[in-house]
């Protein structure tokens, strides 16, 4: 690590890397899906028709029995419940016995499809009523990094365009989201994070993700976007030093703008308590008009109407290998990607009817 040259993604980020991954951990045994372990529990029936194969011979194609149905509980309507039933009880007991496997970052792939979607789901559709544009737009295999704005107060747009890759993607990508180092220091965060799998916001460990062919996440604003105050609302602050176009360039793979409306008035914030938030070692402590007057009510975020818009690919694979330590380029590209974001959002904004319909 101390070899590593690493390039923040911005001033807010951290110059760590993998010094606070967690070492990976392996499985103890060969890992089964659930649908497999809902099979286990049918009863197959045989057919007359192969029984008739066995007793007369051969029997011609038109003849030829089907395969054999699994049914649970005897055909009755159950059979659905009890199937689901089944998976639940062997996704449990993978859990119990470490039957399962995380990557060395500690992303949990199971668990994040079975437990944590099914979570943020309810929030994404119903809640915030998540519209999403552009999907096309995102490979359906390889590398790719996606850059988005950042508002907010919380870093709830980051969670959003996480289930709206997942699920609205014909690929069923997962998003690796690159994160500030705060979240890894926060107790339950810290892990839930890993989980979903998030890491930190740093050149190595971005790099080595886009690699393996994985889309990553990344909102260059940092706490500069999340923290500005409500009456600068969508317009983007300061992308750092461009160190994610840098990592871009070196691997050789597409940046894809995008552009996220609905977000910034979830908590508008009205002022920043710098002192106290000094005092709990936290980049700003948000003002809002319920928080923190209504207790734990006030940190209910506003029912918004969401709207997630990818843009089209910008190639990087065409520039030769010194481009990435070329400033000016680096310039070049994260202003053009900037430019294209913050065009978005106006015109976003311009169609949107209402904040909340």
């Amino acid at each position: 690590m101390a070899d590593a040259k690493v390039i923040p993604f911005d001033d807010d980020r951290s110059r760590g890397g993998a010094a606070q991954r967690p070492a990976r951990r392996r499985s103890t045994g060969s890992r089964r899906g659930a649908l497999g372990e809902a099979g286990e529990m049918g009863e197959v029936q045989p057919l007359p028709g192969r029984a008739r194969a066995q007793e007369d011979g051969p029997v011609s194609r038109e003849e030829e029995p089907q395969e054999p149905q699994v049914r649970s509980g005897a055909g009755e309507p159950g059979g659905g419940l009890e199937r689901r039933v089944a998976a639940g009880l062997a996704f449990l007991r993978r859990r119990l016995t470490g039957d399962y496997d995380v990557d060395d970052f500690g992303y949990d792939e199971e668990l994040t499809d079975q437990v944590l979607m099914s979570l943020l789901r309810p929030v994404y559709e119903k809640y915030f009523r998540v519209e999403v544009k552009g999907i096309e737009n995102i490979p359906a295999k390889g590398g790719a990094l996606i850059v988005a704005n950042h508002s907010g107060t919380l870093p709830l747009d980051g969670l959003m365009m996480q289930v709206a890759v997942h699920d609205r993607h014909p690929a069923g990508r997962h998003l690796r989201l690159l994160a500030a180092d705060l979240v890894f220091v926060l107790p339950v965060v810290n892990e839930l994070a890993r989980k979903l799998g998030h890491t930190l916001a740093c050149a190595e460990d971005a790099e080595r993700l886009l690699r393996q062919g994985e889309l990553v996440g990344v909102m260059p604003e940092g706490f500069k976007g999340i923290g500005k105050p409500f009456s600068e609302r969508y317009k983007l602050q300061r992308f750092g030093r461009g160190g994610f176009v840098s990592t871009a360039l070196r691997q050789g793979v597409p940046i894809i703008p995008c552009s996220i409306v609905g977000a910034e008035e979830v908590y508008p914030m009205l002022g920043n308590a710098k002192t106290l938030a000094r005092l709990l070692g936290f980049p700003y402590f948000p003002l809002t008009p319920t928080f923190p007057w209504l207790g734990p009510l006030g940190a209910v975020p506003l029912p918004t109407k969401w709207t997630i818009q990818f843009g089209e690919p910008i190639p990087t694979d065409g520039y030769p290998a010194e481009a990435a330590e070329d400033p000016m380029l680096m310039f070049n590209l994260t202003d053009q990607v900037r430019e294209q974001i913050q065009h978005t959002l106006y015109k976003l904004l311009v169609q949107r009817r209402s904040v909340f319909f």
